[in-house]
């Protein structure tokens, strides 16, 4: 598989490479513990509702500008994303969801669309 598509939630946070929120505009005040805690919230949420509630949490909260498509990042291959996320991406099956992964963004959860 040369590429993938994937969505995902992403969670700032104060030692985030680039801690501003691409949704907000605003300076990310969060804690590496608070945002963790937060996206494990988010992560049980969407465990219990179902992938197809992905969408709606990543556009209501995700940090990344993807926010405005769903969290949806399109298509990519390998060397394009950060390791720890491609890794994550990677291994996922279409239609899976990935437990939290961490990488110098903040914190991510990923959704494997294609």
């Amino acid at each position: 598989m040369s590429q993938i598509r994937t969505a995902h939630l992403l969670i700032k946070h104060t030692e985030s490479r680039n801690p501003v929120s691409r949704r907000t505009g605003q300076q990310v005040i969060l804690t590496p513990s608070l945002a963790m805690e937060e996206i494990t919230n988010y992560m049980q949420k969407i465990q219990s509702e179902g992938a197809a509630s992905f969408p709606n949490y990543a556009k209501e909260r995700s940090d990344c500008s993807s926010f405005r498509a769903d969290g949806d990042l399109g298509f990519f291959g390998r060397g394009m994303m950060q390791q720890s996320f491609e890794d994550a991406a990677f291994a996922l099956e279409v239609g899976e969801i990935s437990g939290i992964v961490s990488s110098d963004s903040g914190y991510h959860l990923i959704y494997r669309i294609a």
